[in-house]
């Protein structure tokens, strides 16, 4: 859309780029709603591809100086960027609710999960050691050492503003390299904060830049010749155009999709805590998770009985309200397009056949009517074969499908297109552990309903759920954000020249 004229009058978001906040040239502007009124809060540029250009013109000044700053350095700015998050957490908080809707409880959740990635990247100098062979053949010795790419870009969605983004700039800017962040459009505040705490910690400017955007600053991005490197999280559709596209132009990709996330709960579960467990999954953050857990399984009839009169009993004492108010369990949706989406998908349930135990269309918050609530749904005898268990939802629905056996369970999960995460409700450690080993999905929970690995592991799903043979942060993240160079090296020790080889050297 174009910038009105009552833009002046409203909150405008900036870039930031070599430091400083930059107010767009685009001319192209889109709306950043407040989910709990639907009122238009601010406006946020759109970057053409030449401010795309800026960015990684700054960055490409600031790069080669940064990397030559040594790792231990580099780690002093990561250790006082996590002191003035920790600082900061409730402004942040504040700022990141306001513009996504999750509550204030769950904001603070999002940037202590990237926090603890930038806790991970502290120890940088110890990530960055390479290898040595001392005495590999006559005189000869060898090692490798992990330089950084270059310049390279995130790109990340809305449903978590802070923690996603410092799982890629932690890693990226840590390793030696430049970062430019287009964060999502619909929430982009809490980076250009984020971005202005790490120049307040001692990052030279230019090493991280922000840039928003729709699809042309992302195009702009993917094709830039000096980005040598693009992480993505979103969509699978859109992670799977991302990958081929950054792919043909000769870069780096890491590209998160989608998912449906399955909870198998056995006969020997504890019922209450499973329940508890996967109310938590399925309906926090209003669902806009890809951990969250979508799907829940129970093992023979009576396990379905049992589950679903506790689930319907929990579900109904949820309580959903506005984002600020610390005694609800759930805010509103990101926009009124997302809202669309979530009721269509319960629709497309009902006309499938499917159950609806509970139906959230409908609900009203008082004082905040046009706000983007929804309550929860809860559908039974969901079939694999529907189109609603076959997509992603991403809210707050939680489908039932009953299986007889523990295998069948398991194969639901593993034939799934989506292989994000799973989880296993049960006490017996033979049948967890068998389940663990053969389930076809990148993250699996044992009495854990959201399965996502400590700062020091990697972050990742199988299938239409992940493009790319590295992960999220951990030491993938280390490897994806730099490439190996290996040096065989010999001194000479005088004495006369011998023989030159024409074969390929070998050691003896």
């Amino acid at each position: 859309m174009n910038a009105p004229d009552a833009i002046v009058a409203m909150r405008t978001v900036c870039h930031f780029v070599d430091g400083r906040r930059v107010i767009g040239r685009s001319g192209r502007y889109a709306d950043v709603f407040d989910p709990n009124t639907g009122d238009v809060q601010a406006k946020v540029p759109l970057a053409s591809a030449e401010e795309v250009d800026d960015a990684v013109r700054s960055a490409i000044a600031a790069q080669p100086a940064w990397a030559a700053v040594n790792p231990q350095r580099r780690a002093r700015v990561m250790f006082e960027f996590k002191r003035l998050i920790e600082l900061h957490m409730d402004e942040l908080a504040a700022l990141l609710s306001s513009e996504h809707g999750k509550v204030i409880a769950d904001a603070k959740g999002d940037i202590q999960r990237g926090l603890e990635v930038i806790e991970f990247v502290c120890g940088i100098p110890h990530l960055l050691k390479g290898e040595y062979t001392q005495g590999a053949g006559g005189g000869i010795d060898v090692y490798s050492m992990r330089q950084p790419l270059g310049v390279v870009a995130g790109i990340t969605p809305f449903n978590f503003p802070a923690m996603i983004p410092l799982w890629m700039m932690g890693p990226a800017i840590a390793s030696g390299n430049a970062f430019i962040l287009k964060p999502s459009e619909r929430d982009p505040s809490t980076s250009v904060r984020l971005a202005e705490l790490l120049i307040e910690a001692g990052l030279p400017p230019g090493v991280l830049n922000v840039v928003h955007g729709d699809k042309n600053c992302v195009e702009a991005i993917l094709h830039h010749p000096q980005i040598k490197a693009v992480s993505f999280v979103g969509s699978s559709d859109i992670a799977q155009s991302v990958f081929q596209q950054a792919g043909a132009s000769g870069k780096r990709v890491q590209a998160m999709g989608g998912a449906k996330n399955h909870g198998i709960v056995m006969p020997d579960a504890d019922l209450d805590q499973a329940v508890a467990d996967i109310i938590g999954a399925a309906y926090g953050s209003a669902g806009e998770r890809c951990m969250a857990l979508p799907v829940v399984v129970p093992v023979g009839e009576q396990t379905a009985v049992m589950l679903r009169a506790r689930l319907i009993a929990a579900i109904k004492a949820l309580k959903i309200g506005a984002s600020t108010d610390p005694s609800v369990h759930y805010g509103p949706v990101i926009s009124a397009a997302h809202k669309a989406r979530i009721e269509n998908y319960i629709r497309i349930g009902v006309e499938e056949g499917a159950e609806l135990v509970l139906d959230g269309r409908g609900f009203s918050l008082a004082g905040h009517e046009r706000g983007f609530f929804i309550g929860p749904s809860l559908f039974d005898h969901v079939k694999p074969v529907m189109k609603s268990y076959q997509e992603e939802i991403f809210g707050p629905v939680l489908q039932m499908v009953r299986a007889q056996t523990f295998d069948e369970a398991l194969q639901l999960a593993s034939k799934h297109p989506y292989g994000n995460g799973v989880a296993i409700f049960t006490r017996n450690g033979d049948a967890a552990r068998e389940f663990a080993d053969r389930v076809e999905v990148g993250m699996v929970g044992i009495n854990v309903p959201i399965p996502v690995p400590v700062a020091y592991h990697s972050f990742g799903g199988w299938k239409r759920s992940g493009f790319g043979d590295l992960n999220q942060y951990g030491m993938d993240g280390v490897r994806f954000y730099t490439r190996t160079k290996t040096v065989t090296q010999r001194w000479p020790r005088g004495g006369p020249v011998t023989d030159q080889s024409f074969i390929i050297p070998t050691l003896r």
